[in-house]
């Protein structure tokens, strides 16, 4: 139930109370509309649908258009928790209209969209990553799975080169025991942003100090910023053993191509 000070106030300002309160009735018809509550409200997908509040799971709302019949018993209670976060709202202010409402809920958006964004391009610039070590040491794969392939190196051993969710991609030898040898641990980073590159390398070096826990013997960064600081870079993350931009080795008239091939190949054990 919606507040009687904040519903004239709302009112006095020739607005619907919908257009601020989330009701079940309106959920109902429109599930989608959650989203539309939650960018309304300042909050972002991770933080809205995360540990925090318990809500993960009326994501399907915003995302599918659906009410499980699990959830329609604990609608009430979250269009209650909606409408006190829209009573704070109305109180906040002097004054809402209807434009100023859609320009919330896109001040909102605009950060959602640029993290989808990056998250995009931190994939892609994985899969390239991914598809460069795959084209150096093709000669020498012996088996292909999604998100893996494995090689066999000088030794006669299987080496297992595969995504990973943290760091990105790592590279491990199989032992006779049946058991592996943590080799290289390898964080990507793919945005060309330089004024966001402190957070990247601190991320990096978190994934690294991960990776030297499981005992990875080397840690690698690739960066996509160009003529980045490398004594900076060696401050921000310690524990990388090697820096490489992503386009530099990805460019076969550039040194750091063969620097980056020779390094792969000296750690998988393999012949040139």
């Amino acid at each position: 139930m919606v507040d009687g000070r904040a519903l004239k106030k709302t009112a006095g300002w020739g607005m619907r109370g919908e257009i601020i309160f989330a009701v079940p009735c309106v959920l109902e018809k429109r599930p989608f509309l959650l989203g539309y509550y939650r960018l309304l409200l300042g909050l972002s997908q991770k933080e809205f649908y995360g540990k925090a509040y318990g809500l993960a799971s009326f994501k399907a709302l915003e995302e599918r258009g659906l009410i499980p019949d699990r959830l329609a018993a604990g609608l009430s209670e979250l269009c209650n928790c909606l409408i006190k976060s829209g009573e704070i709202l109305v109180r906040s202010v002097d004054r809402l209209d209807e434009k100023l409402v859609n320009e919330l809920t896109i001040l909102t958006l605009g950060p959602q969209l640029r993290g989808g964004t990056l998250n995009a391009l931190g994939s892609h610039a994985v899969r390239k990553v991914f598809d460069l070590i795959k084209l150096h040491v093709k000669a020498t794969v012996k088996k292909e799975i999604n998100g893996a392939f494995h090689i066999t190196n000088a030794a006669g051993r299987i080496v297992e080169i595969c995504f990973a969710a943290d760091p990105d991609i790592i590279i491990r030898e199989k032992l006779p025991s049946e058991k592996y040898r943590n080799l290289v641990a390898i964080e990507i980073k793919g945005g060309s942003d330089r004024s966001n590159i402190h957070n990247r390398l601190g991320e990096a070096e978190k994934s690294h100090q991960k990776a030297r826990k499981q005992g990875f013997v080397e840690c690698w960064t690739i960066v996509r910023v160009a003529g980045l600081d490398m004594d900076l870079a060696k401050k921000e993350s310690p524990s990388t053993d090697r820096f490489y931009n992503l386009d530099e080795i990805s460019y076969k008239a550039h040194p750091s191509f063969m620097d980056f091939r020779e390094n792969l190949k000296s750690r998988l054990g393999i012949k040139d």
